[in-house]
C-alpha cells in the first residue's frame, strides 16, 4: 500500500455525491419527487420547523469557518445607529423636514454627524496597524455592516486598502450591505442571537457609537457578558457621553443597588477616535503609532 492510498479518502465527497445525482435523475416520478432529492439539498426540507436546530449550526459554522480561512484572528467590533448621517448628507435631513417635530430631529442627527467621521478614522487607525499574530490577522474591523456608522466603519478599512467584515441580517424591509464591507466577509444572517454571537467571538475591543435599540441591545449584552464572567475584560469604549448621559442613567443604576458601582468601570467613555485607539494599544500594550 502506498503512501497515496492512506491518505486517500475512502468515500466520495458531499458535492461529488450530488453531482451523481444529478446524472442519476432519469426524470420519473420516482426521482421527481421531493422524497427522493438529497437531504442536504432540499431547501424546502432544510426550511421545516424541525430543522431550526440545523439552521443554528450552519449559521455558526458558515462565518466561523470563513473567516478563520480567510486568516481573521481578531476584530474591533463597531456598534452605532442606522441614521446618523455623514457630515456631507446632514443639511439634506434638515431640509427634508415636513414640520416642527422632524426638523427637530434632523438638527439632532446633524449634530451627531462627527461621529460618522470618528468612526471612520477608528477604522482607519486600527486597519492601518496591521497588527498579526500566530499568523492571523488582528483587530479586524467588524461593522453590522448597513448604513451610516456601519458604513463608516468599513469605509475606514477600505481608506487604507484593508477588508472588513459586514455581518448583516435579514429584515422585513429591503436593505442590503454597504459597499465598502469586504464582499468575501460580507455575512447575512437570520437569527438575530447568532450574529450577536459572533460579533464578539473575535471581539478584543468594542465602540459602541450612539444608537437606538440595536446599538443599546449589543452594548448591555457584552456588558453583561462581562460583568458575570462569561467573557474576559475587554476595551468598551462609548462615544459621546454627553448622548448616553442623556439616553441611560448609569449612575441611577448604581444609586439604586441594581448593578455594583465599580461596574460603571466595565465601560469608557470618549469623544474622538485618537482617544480610543489609545487606550485600545494601552490595554494590549501595543504602539501603532
Amino acid at each position: 500500500m502506498t503512501n497515496k492510498d492512506l491518505r486517500d479518502d475512502r468515500f466520495y465527497h458531499a458535492k461529488q455525491e450530488a453531482e451523481f445525482a444529478e446524472k442519476a435523475d432519469v426524470g420519473t416520478a420516482q426521482t421527481r419527487d421531493p422524497a427522493y432529492r438529497l437531504a442536504f439539498q432540499d431547501t424546502e426540507f432544510l426550511l421545516r420547523e424541525e430543522l431550526r436546530p440545523v439552521r443554528f449550526q450552519l449559521e455558526l459554522l458558515k462565518p466561523e469557518m470563513l473567516l478563520d480561512e480567510a486568516g481573521i484572528g481578531s476584530t474591533l467590533v463597531m456598534y452605532g445607529s442606522a441614521r446618523i448621517p455623514a457630515p456631507d448628507q446632514a443639511d439634506a435631513l434638515i431640509d427634508a423636514a415636513t414640520d416642527e417635530e422632524t426638523l427637530k430631529v434632523a438638527k439632532r442627527l446633524k449634530e451627531k454627524a462627527r461621529f460618522y467621521d470618528e468612526a471612520r478614522n477608528l477604522a482607519r487607525l486600527a486597519s492601518a496597524c496591521g497588527i498579526s499574530s500566530n499568523g492571523k490577522r488582528d483587530f479586524v474591523v467588524c461593522s453590522g455592516g448597513g448604513p451610516s456608522i456601519m458604513e463608516a466603519a468599513n469605509r475606514g478599512a477600505a481608506d487604507v486598502g484593508k477588508e472588513s467584515i459586514g455581518l448583516n441580517i435579514v429584515l422585513p424591509h429591503e436593505q442590503a450591505p454597504n459597499k465598502f464591507v469586504t464582499p468575501s466577509l460580507s455575512f447575512q444572517f437570520h437569527y438575530f442571537a447568532l450574529r450577536k454571537m459572533h460579533f464578539l467571538l473575535r471581539a478584543r475591543a468594542v465602540a459602541v457609537f450612539p444608537g437606538g435599540f440595536g446599538t443599546l441591545d449589543e452594548f448591555l449584552e457584552l456588558v453583561t457578558l462581562v460583568q458575570t464572567g462569561k467573557m474576559e475584560k475587554l476595551p468598551i469604549l462609548l462615544f459621546g457621553k454627553t448622548f448616553w448621559d442623556r439616553v441611560v442613567n448609569f449612575e441611577a443604576l448604581a444609586d439604586e443597588g441594581t448593578i455594583s458601582r465599580k461596574d460603571l468601570d466595565l465601560f469608557q467613555f470618549v469623544e474622538t477616535a485618537d482617544e480610543a485607539w489609545d487606550i485600545i494599544q494601552k490595554f494590549y500594550e501595543l504602539d501603532c503609532n
